[in-house]
């Protein structure tokens, strides 16, 4: 079932899917880490791109990870199927994660908003239950200025 992104909570599990357009990519950061690989320590480069992206009720951070950072390009459409929105680096993003999978299925026409973002939504415990959250209040609210 395909949600919108004004919808989507921060969560541990790959639950997401939605449709999008890429409206910013930012530079392509390269890294190393160590992996095991048949009991052998080998160093692994890994890719990630942060971008923006919107669909017709908000915006949000989306991680591009290797492959998919050269994939997509600004003004992409991107449909998003077991994505996970959650916690990267203590910046809130949707990714596709190792069970998603991001695929481009058009260009440039696509209807948006870039407001609100929910990368930048701060979340808070729901009292009535203690499994879900709730937004609290949206960083661009903050700087709103008084009426």
């Amino acid at each position: 079932m395909m949600i919108l992104l004004k919808d989507i909570v921060p969560s541990a599990a790959n639950s997401v899917n939605t449709k999008f357009i890429l409206l910013e990519k930012g530079n392509i950061r390269a890294s190393k880490k160590c992996v095991v690989v048949n009991g052998v320590n080998k160093l692994q480069e890994t890719k990630e791109c942060m971008t923006l992206v919107a669909d017709e009720s908000a915006s949000v951070h989306f991680l591009l990870w290797n492959t998919e950072c050269e994939a997509f390009e600004p003004g992409d459409i991107v449909q998003l199927t077991n994505g996970i929105f959650s916690y990267h680096r203590n910046k809130l993003v949707l990714r596709s994660g190792r069970k998603g999978k991001a695929e481009k299925v058009g260009e440039f026409t696509m209807l948006f908003v870039e407001k609100p973002n929910m990368s930048e939504v701060q979340w808070q415990a729901n009292e009535s239950d203690a499994k879900k959250l709730k937004e609290s209040v949206t960083s661009t609210e903050l700087q709103k200025p008084p009426s």
